[in-house]
């Protein structure tokens, strides 16, 4: 079994529906720049117009990360928790 990067782990709490905040990151994953990390992920889920990255303001002032799907509906193919893409039936 593969280790999963920091990054991949991130995106796949955002993929699953989550939102995630630095302080989550961090004592999840180690994480310790989510704002660049997020940087990152936007650019490489962006890039199709696919995906969105969203953020928005907690009540405690921090940043919280969605990743919204530009296109729902079906889709022929999906993802596994270590980000291999495979064949939905």
């Amino acid at each position: 079994m593969s280790t999963l990067s920091k990054k991949r782990k991130v995106i796949n709490t955002l993929y699953n529906g989550h939102g995630i905040t630095a302080n989550e990151a961090k004592a999840k994953f180690g994480v310790a720049n989510l704002r660049a990390m997020m940087s990152t992920i936007r650019d490489l889920v962006e890039c199709y117009g696919n995906w969105e990255i969203l953020s928005e303001e907690t009540t405690s002032g921090k940043t919280r990360y969605f990743m919204q799907d530009t296109h729902p509906g079906e889709r022929s193919y999906g993802f596994d928790s270590d980000g291999h893409r495979y064949l939905l039936d």
